[in-house]
């Protein structure tokens, strides 16, 4: 099912620790109007316990996307992913790796172990604005997301 055509927001798990990269995605978010719904967590080790719905997160609804940078506190994002895409609940979940990073291994590592797509963050605001718009528009209107 496209995301448009979804009767409820579009749930989305930002994986992120950097207070201002937070800022700007739940702005571009904002801005483009569209329904969504925003969790945010700050390292791997809380990552894993929201998507398997552990203590505090027991309630947390299953994400239809999933926004991963890969340089997280606890554990790192190339752990998260290595899991999730091992997790046979959790495999099916596009993943968006969204990082700073553009080394080639990081790009490599990342779509071995099974990410979606690779986005790397540009450092101006309104390019960073521009790129969460696009994966929020791709996601939404051009991909077909699996169901719950």
């Amino acid at each position: 099912m496209k995301g448009w055509e979804m009767a409820r927001p579009l749930r989305i798990l930002l994986i992120e620790d950097n207070p201002a990269d937070v800022r700007l995605t739940k702005e571009a978010f904002r801005e483009s109007g569209c329904l969504t719904d925003l969790a945010v967590v700050e390292d791997g080790v809380e990552a894993m316990a929201f998507l398997r719905r552990e203590g505090r997160y027991a309630s947390a609804p299953r994400p239809d996307l999933i926004l991963l940078d890969l340089n997280l506190p606890k554990k790192d994002g190339r752990e998260v992913l290595a899991e999730i895409k091992s997790d046979n609940t959790l495999a099916r979940t596009p993943v968006v790796v969204l990082t700073s990073s553009r080394a080639d291994r990081d790009i490599c590592r990342a779509y071995e172990l099974g990410a979606n797509c690779y986005v790397t963050k540009p450092i101006d605001l309104e390019q960073f604005l521009q790129v969460v718009k696009a994966v929020q528009d791709f996601w939404l209107a051009v991909v077909e997301l699996p169901g719950e």
